[in-house]
Order: C-alpha cells, then structure tokens, then sequence
C-alpha cells in the first residue's frame, strides 16, 4: 500500500502533462501572472489587433483562446491552483484533469512565437489534414483551409472544442496519410484520458 502511495506521489511530481484552466472573462492575464508568481509553468498564447475608437487606434494583444490558460504539471497542487482569484476550475474529462497532447501544444506554442499572423478560428472536426515542410512551423500538422486566396493552417485543441489558424503557403505543406490521421487521432485520445466525450470544469 506504502509503495503504491509513492508511486503515485512520485508520478504527481514528474508530472508534465498539460492541462487547461477554465478562468473568467479578461481575467487570463491576471491568472496567468498570480500562477507564475507562486511557481507554476504556464502558457497564455496571445495574438495582436487593434481595436479602432472614434478619436483613436489602439494595438491590443488578447488571449488567442479566451477564459484558458495552459497549465504544465503541478496539478498535484490542486489547491492553490482553483483558489487563484478568476479561475473557474480546471477543465477536467471523467472526473480526472484532461490532459492535453503536448503536440497540440507545441504546435500553438510555435505558431504564436512564428511572427506571422495568427488568429482565433472555429474548430473543425474534419478536413484536409497536412504537415508544414519548411520554415519556423517544419513538422507542425494541421487542417489546410483556403478563404479569399489565403492558406491557413487549423491547429485545434481537442479537448476544449477551439482551434487557431495561422496564414500559410500552399507550397510549403504535405498532405497526410490515412495511417498517419489515424496515429495522431489515437494519440489524442490516450493522451486526454478521456473517458467520455464531454469535457466539464471541476
């Protein structure tokens, strides 16, 4: 019993799974900075706009998917982590945190940090799957949508139903196999732990 209550304390620790944090409207800035200060690794990807006033023209930079914040690990102090003031709850699937693939992490981290222009965009279910082969996004996998002339590759999180594009060149992408879709529809599924279909904020 003693061995099996270490084993999952030490498997808390080494945790480095990512999670998302359910948080109140315009308040992911402010949680975003109280998890850092009490010693939390999180991701808030932002994206730039300008809003337009009548007297004026203002750049903002907003959440690139409003009331979340990305937590790394450190869900075994659950406690401080759902009293931090403007936190929901952490977004959670059969009564466990849904952890999110690092993939679908890594490859919003990389398009945020790319420079070029991305946005919110509607989650897709389906479409024409690709792999970037070239570039600050080479490996990144996405659906391929084309609107007005435009690329722009879909990067979706699963698990919360939101998505982001981000503007590319059709001749820098790859479309993917069958057996490839099917790798990283499995690896989604085992790396959410989900053990139903519907995600809830607990």
């Amino acid at each position: 019993m003693l061995s099996e209550q270490m084993a999952t304390v030490e498997k808390h620790l080494c945790d480095s799974s990512w999670y998302a944090l359910h948080t109140r409207h315009q308040h992911e800035k402010t949680v975003d900075r109280i998890l850092i200060n009490k010693g939390f690794d999180t991701f808030l990807p932002l994206y730039s706009t300008t809003h337009n006033w009548k007297d004026r023209t203002k750049a903002l930079s907003l959440p690139l998917f409003p009331c979340y914040v990305f937590l790394k690990g450190g869900i075994e102090r659950r406690l401080q982590i759902i009293t931090t003031p403007g936190i929901h709850g952490v977004v959670s699937s059969g009564g466990r945190p849904a952890v999110i693939p690092d993939f679908e992490i890594e490859a919003i981290r990389r398009a945020v940090e790319s420079g070029a222009r991305v946005e919110a965009h509607p989650f897709l279910k389906c479409g024409n799957w690709v792999r970037v082969m070239c570039g600050p996004l080479t490996g990144v996998e996405g659906i391929l949508v084309r609107k007005k002339n435009v690329s722009r590759l879909v990067l979706s999180v699963e698990i919360l139903g939101t998505a982001a594009a981000i503007e590319v060149s059709a001749f820098h992408v790859e479309p993917l196999n069958g057996s490839r879709l099917k790798y990283r529809i499995d690896e989604l599924v085992v790396g959410s732990r989900r053990a139903s279909d519907t995600a809830t904020v607990s």
